[in-house]
């Protein structure tokens, strides 16, 4: 039964968007079009500042600095329970998705999905986000070029969640 209402879900959700379309009182056709067109205005004003960052990401990964960062940071994120293989992850994380999805997938390649790193990766991965990612599109959407305390606090927020993470999964499975 849950089976066959999955299914059915999306076919009639599109369905009754449809039927608000063709018998709605307002016009809804106009107001997506119009959606749509601001999206896309959106798009266009967006792209230097993706650009900007994925040329960032790509030079910080192909001049070795992540490798020499994670080196760097090792000894003290044994010191506070950070497992030293979580540190190419916790690097690339800040900046960009796909990076830091490589770097989770070669992880639990190296180590093992079920090894405490390869836990705490999982929980830091599902509980992170790319905090300058996320605020440079957000705040250049909206045309606001002075993030004043944003990083910062999106930043503790994800030390907060790293340290946090190993903490629980030391706590719940070692």
């Amino acid at each position: 039964m849950a089976e066959t209402l999955s299914a059915l879900a999306m076919p009639l959700v599109v369905v009754l968007v449809g039927m608000i379309f063709l018998f709605g009182k307002k016009d809804y056709f106009d107001a997506f079009t119009r959606g749509a067109t601001d999206g896309l205005h959106t798009t266009v004003k967006l792209l230097p500042t993706l650009v900007a960052l994925m040329v960032a990401v790509s030079m910080l990964n192909a001049s070795g600095a992540v490798t020499m960062l994670s080196e760097l940071l090792s000894p003290l994120a044994s010191a506070i329970g950070i497992p030293s293989e979580l540190l190419p992850l916790l690097v690339t994380r800040p900046f960009s998705g796909s990076a830091s999805t490589a770097a989770y997938s070669a992880l639990l390649d190296s180590v093992g999905a079920d090894s405490f790193a390869g836990l705490c990766a999982s929980v830091i991965f599902g509980s992170s986000d790319t905090v300058v990612y996320v605020i440079a599109v957000y705040f250049s959407s909206v045309n606001i070029r002075k993030t004043r305390w944003a990083f910062p606090c999106a930043f503790a927020v994800m030390l907060f969640c790293i340290f946090f993470s190993c903490f629980f999964c030391r706590l719940w499975f070692f």
